[in-house]
């Protein structure tokens, strides 16, 4: 994939993310490697411009972070999407960071979402990370830490954890795959919730080990 057409699907995939409200108008960014640069949605994508963007207000930045073309300031978040860039170049290409609704919840409670679904089987549970202030290199350091050991997920499609209080950073073996993570995790949140509502909870979590029991007894790899 060249940089044009990297640009081209970074700003289709933001909209997408805004439409299907797994990202808000708050914040969220999006980055894919290409060759030795990264294509990455400025910062104020959504608060500036809903998620509306055109692909040449998608910037290209450098490996150490400098603006190579595009227009708009990088977003806050360049540590997480450098950092994780750098350590996983061998297992993904494109990291999301969102705010999907149902999700948010769990980054709230600081509490880990485990699979209740056989689709999301393939990426265990999405764990909370040790909480850091928004933007600092601390939070790119646990976002990091928290990814490492799960190199193997990242590339057959992806993995992601929770910054508490924060919202999701995930890497995926491309943005396709990435994007498609996302909105998984955030439909296993949504069922959880849900059950909970319905007073169903302990249920969902007893049908949730014989579902895991049934899979490991059939031997079946997700």
């Amino acid at each position: 994939m060249n940089i044009a057409t990297a640009r081209d699907h970074i700003a289709r995939i933001g909209g997408l993310l805004f439409e299907r409200r797994l990202t808000d108008a708050a914040g969220g960014n999006i980055s894919m490697r290409v060759g030795d640069v990264l294509c990455m949605s400025p910062s104020y994508s959504g608060g500036k411009r809903q998620w509306r963007l055109e692909p040449d207000r998608v910037l290209v930045v450098g490996m150490d972070g400098e603006k190579l073309e595009g227009e708009g300031q990088i977003s806050r978040e360049a540590n997480v999407h450098l950092r994780l860039h750098e350590e996983f170049c061998d297992y993904g290409t494109a990291v999301i960071h969102a705010h999907p609704r149902n999700l948010l919840v769990f980054a709230a409670l600081e509490e880990p979402v485990p699979p209740v679904l056989e689709a999301n089987l393939k990426f265990g549970e999405i764990r909370c990370v040790p909480y850091a202030p928004a933007h600092s290199p601390e939070l790119a350091e646990n976002v990091a830490a928290g990814i490492r050991g799960q190199e193997v997920k990242v590339r057959e499609q992806a993995y992601g954890v929770i910054a508490p209080w924060h919202g999701l950073f995930l890497m995926g073996k491309d943005l396709d795959a990435a994007f498609d993570a996302v909105e998984r995790i955030d439909t296993n949140a949504r069922t959880i919730l849900l059950a909970r509502m319905s007073g169903q909870g302990e249920r969902v979590e007893e049908k949730r080990r014989a579902l895991l029991g049934s899979v490991e007894a059939s031997g079946k790899e997700h």
